[in-house]
């Protein structure tokens, strides 16, 4: 009879434990994930001001010539890239407090789905900005 109580003492202790253990930390899936989302921000971020000396370079070039049309491409091409970057962190920011990116503050299922949803929208962005970004450099590399 003693053995029963005791045993389920001890299985009472060890959840009790195990929740208090848990309690307020961030899985590792979720951390990673916000880690990995934050990381691919932190790759683009540099990009901005290359941005900007890119659409410099191409602006007295750009017309709506023949001739110049491809550098009017290249030029709208950077500058949508930028406006994905700021549209992006602005949208993110909205969803996500400080805590929650910067502090491993545990997401609810909800935050969780978007924290997902915004791993695929800055992927798409970061391509977006490398890729007119070597499409603008290509086509000022032909121009000389």
């Amino acid at each position: 009879m003693l053995k029963t109580p005791f045993y389920t003492l001890i299985a009472l202790l060890s959840v009790g434990l195990l929740s208090l253990g848990c309690k307020g930390e961030t899985p590792p899936s979720e951390s990673n994930k916000m880690a990995e989302v934050i990381a691919v921000h932190d790759e683009v971020m540099p990009k901005m001001s290359e941005i900007g000396k890119l659409v410099a370079q191409l602006k007295p070039m750009a017309d709506s010539s023949e001739t110049g049309l491809p550098y009017l491409k290249a030029m709208r091409d950077l500058q949508d890239a930028h406006a994905a970057m700021m549209d992006w962190m602005k949208g993110f920011g909205d969803r996500f407090d400080y805590e929650e990116v910067m502090e491993g503050k545990p997401l609810s299922p909800e935050k969780i789905a978007l924290l997902k949803d915004e791993e695929v929208k800055v992927k798409a962005m970061r391509d977006l900005v490398f890729q007119s970004i070597t499409s603008a450099e290509k086509i000022l590399d032909e121009a000389q």
